[in-house]
């Protein structure tokens, strides 16, 4: 984000009620926890897309692959 839009944010923040800061805060908090949600989900995807994956030529043998990891 720019310098400026920051600085307009801090404006504006400074102009809020203490009840709207603290809803204000709830919301930064909400959008914090999103992104590193969201970091995480593509952290996994990029490490599922670079493990090999192996293909299967029937249902048997994808099914005898999953109880073999089960167990």
């Amino acid at each position: 984000m720019k310098t400026i839009e920051r600085y307009d944010i801090d404006d504006m923040i400074h102009e809020l009620p203490e009840k709207r800061l603290c809803e204000v805060r709830d919301f930064i908090g909400y959008l914090l926890e999103k992104e590193k949600k969201h970091k995480a989900f593509v952290k996994r995807v990029l490490k599922a897309r670079a493990e090999p994956r192996e293909e299967f030529k029937s249902v048997d043998a994808l099914m005898k692959a999953i109880r073999a990891f089960k167990e």
